[in-house]
């Protein structure tokens, strides 16, 4: 019975392996593709908000990227590490998120000064 066990527990995480390889790689394809029509587009805006919002997608590539190294087991998590976690899984999201807080921040204070 032990045997048995063993088979399907080994089954389930090569299972469980293939399907977040799967979301790993559309999360890269997509974000890649993001990515791309945000560099295309940064030289035709000046607009600042818009500009931040493109940069944010810019980190989100970035963000993609490093996640698929930690998956592999590429990444340098050792280098710099605040508590158990590392710094740069750390401040990634937190750059990303504060590019688009101020992107709509800058777009909500252009339409209440409109009215």
């Amino acid at each position: 019975m032990k045997r048995l066990e063993f088979f399907l527990y080994k089954a389930n995480t090569v299972l469980m392996d293939a399907e977040q390889a799967i979301l790993v790689s559309s999360n890269l394809l997509f974000t890649a593709i993001a990515a791309f029509f945000a560099i295309l587009l940064w030289p035709r805006i000046r607009d600042p908000a818009w500009m931040l919002i493109i940069f944010g997608v810019i980190v989100t590539y970035i963000e993609t990227v490093y996640s698929v190294l930690k998956y592999f087991g590429i990444s340098g998590n050792e280098l710099m590490i605040f508590g158990n976690v590392p710094l740069v899984s750390l401040t990634l999201p937190v750059i990303r998120m504060s590019l688009f807080i101020a992107a709509f921040t800058i777009m909500i204070y252009r339409q209440s000064r409109q009215k």
